[in-house]
């Protein structure tokens, strides 16, 4: 079992504990990421009084975000003020390679659990309305809304399949084999990651214990939204983007005949949604009394249909107001701009007036995050968990977590620091010229889609001392920049027009990670948002790096 504290999108980036663990520098250095004023914690009752007392009238709202590894809330204000906020991890098992698991329960647990932490000494009165966004992994319950295990070991509170679960890699190629017309709209191949082969997956696997007593099959932020409502709409952003919905023709009979869940068809949809909600808008009559109490939330205060994290990420950059910096996408439309969400794994967003169709890049999908446009996602399996992986498995890390813990650093600030002092003169970059990695460890997502694919490092010597980890995390960091490269490149080439790439998550809050995307792929501009999906304040910083003006846009950070 996989326990990882505090989120995997900062674990494998930089700490998120303060802005100078954040960016690895002083105020003043290029690269930076400081808040204009950092939202309070539970503990600071006098501040939040102090807030409440001058705003009486003030209306907030509660996000709460689900990553892999961790649940994050904020509480905004009416103004887009992030007042508090707060985490809690949540639990991964991996039973076996590519098995990767988690517990409704235990990640119902963790939202009741930081909401009750960002609204205690808020007038309830006060709090209009709450939203969630969640991976895209499949929750399993049964006709009574029971957890039922998605594993042969039988262990119902385990009844989570992840969004980075690859177990059904004989569904998927059989599904892909069928070259139905529906998957002309997930670049003309289905992801592994996607809910058909996992539905197909527990059939065929899980036939008596699961597949003939489930009741609802719900991607996570419905069965969130669910959980709050007693509802089970679904968001048109969850269906059209992993289980093959279309806007205007809804579900298609015949791709879930030909693929054998015929038995979807004959209910009508009802265990995988025949009531469909467009993301924000408001779901059954608001929370429920029981979730109400949970939450600590008033009962009866709306709740949004959901968003897919990375589409929540997406629409809360895409759309950043640019005028009055003098920047080069100030002018240009929001169609010139893919949001690059990149914590666990990363998904690059661009949108268009009409459909593109990219080889190897999913969708397009309409309305699935900005209303009216359509959405191409492309993506990489794992980022920020590549880079955890490869730093945490060389055998400097020890000594790497020791030098770090003992000049108070992050491991990453630590390593930042560590390469700016053996480059000398040369550019960071010049140091792996000799040292390359093809960052495929857990298949490529886009625009290649072959999940066959695996991990590569060319040029290794029998050094095995912390100067060599570092130049390996630096040639980690530089492939996944390479890989967003080629994404971009595909979607050029199939008709997109982009000139600025925005980042939020957490890997964007390291310097090196920002850096390397906008060496990689210039003459681009690159903006850099926050790690949550409230951004909600920003501030801007401009530099020079090539040909590349770098954006950096910030939500305040404790």
């Amino acid at each position: 079992m996989l326990n990882q504290s505090g989120g995997s999108e900062a674990d494998c980036s930089v700490s998120s504990d303060s802005d100078e663990k954040c960016s690895g520098s002083h105020p003043d250095e290029p690269g930076t990421l400081r808040s204009l004023s950092p939202p309070m914690s539970c503990n600071d009752s006098a501040l939040l009084k102090m807030h409440s007392e001058r705003q009486t009238s003030v209306k907030y709202y509660v996000g709460i975000d689900v990553g892999s590894a961790s649940v994050r809330a904020a509480l905004v204000d009416e103004f887009g003020t992030v007042v508090m906020h707060a985490e809690q991890p949540i639990h991964i098992w991996e039973p076996q390679p590519d098995h990767y698991e988690q517990s409704s329960a235990d990640i119902w647990a963790a939202c009741c659990a930081v909401t009750k932490e960002v609204v205690c000494g808020v007038d309830a009165s006060q709090i209009r309305g709450i939203g969630f966004d969640a991976t895209c992994s499949l929750v399993v319950v049964d006709k009574q809304f029971q957890p039922l295990a998605v594993n042969s070991q039988g262990q119902n509170n385990r009844n989570v399949i992840m969004w980075m679960d690859h177990r059904a890699v004989s569904q998927v190629d059989r599904i892909n084999a069928t070259q139905h017309r529906i998957l002309s709209y997930v670049g003309g191949v289905m992801s592994v990651e996607m809910q058909p082969p996992k539905l197909l997956w527990i059939k065929e696997n899980l036939q008596e214990s699961c597949w003939e007593k489930a009741g609802y099959f719900f991607d996570l932020p419905d069965f969130l939204s669910w959980k709050a409502t007693g509802v089970t709409a679904r968001s048109l952003c969850t269906l059209v983007c992993k289980w093959t919905y279309t806007s205007d023709g809804g579900w298609d009979d015949s791709f879930w005949k030909i693929i054998g869940l015929e038995d979807l068809v004959k209910d009508k949809y009802e265990k995988i949604g025949n009531h469909v909600l467009s993301p924000g808008e408001s779901v059954g009559k608001g929370l429920t009394p029981e979730a109400a109490k949970e939450l600590g939330l008033p009962e009866g205060i709306a709740v949004a249909a959901s968003l897919i994290d990375a589409h929540a990420g997406g629409l809360g950059v895409i759309g950043a107001d640019v005028r009055g910096h003098n920047l080069p996408c100030e002018n240009q439309p929001i169609t010139s701009r893919v949001a690059l969400i990149c914590g666990t794994s990363s998904c690059h967003m661009g949108i268009s007036e009409t459909p593109i169709f990219v080889p190897g890049v999913w969708g397009p999908y309409f309305s699935a995050m900005v209303p009216g446009l359509w959405l191409n996602e492309g993506g990489q399996s794992a980022t920020g968990k590549l880079i955890e992986h490869v730093v945490q498995g060389h055998v400097a890390f020890p000594e790497l977590q020791s030098k770090a813990a003992a000049s108070a650093q992050s491991i990453y600030t630590y390593l930042n620091s560590h390469l700016d002092l053996i480059k000398k003169s040369l550019p960071v970059g010049f140091l792996t010229v000799d040292l390359h990695v093809w960052p495929d460890f857990h298949g490529n997502r886009s625009p290649l889609t072959d999940l066959t694919l695996k991990g590569m490092v060319v040029g290794l010597t029998l050094s095995r001392g912390l100067d060599e980890l570092a130049l390996i995390y630096l040639a980690t960091i530089q492939a996944i920049a390479l890989g967003t490269r080629h994404i971009l490149e595909a979607m050029e080439a199939a008709g997109h027009h982009i000139n600025t790439l925005f980042l939020c998550g957490g890997l964007s809050k390291n310097p090196l990670f920002v850096q390397m995307h906008a060496d990689i792929t210039a003459p681009s501009d690159l903006a850099v948002g926050s790690q949550d999906h409230h951004i909600t304040e920003a501030i801007w910083k401009r530099k020079s790096s090539s040909h590349l003006r770098v954006c950096i846009i910030m939500h305040p950070m404790k």
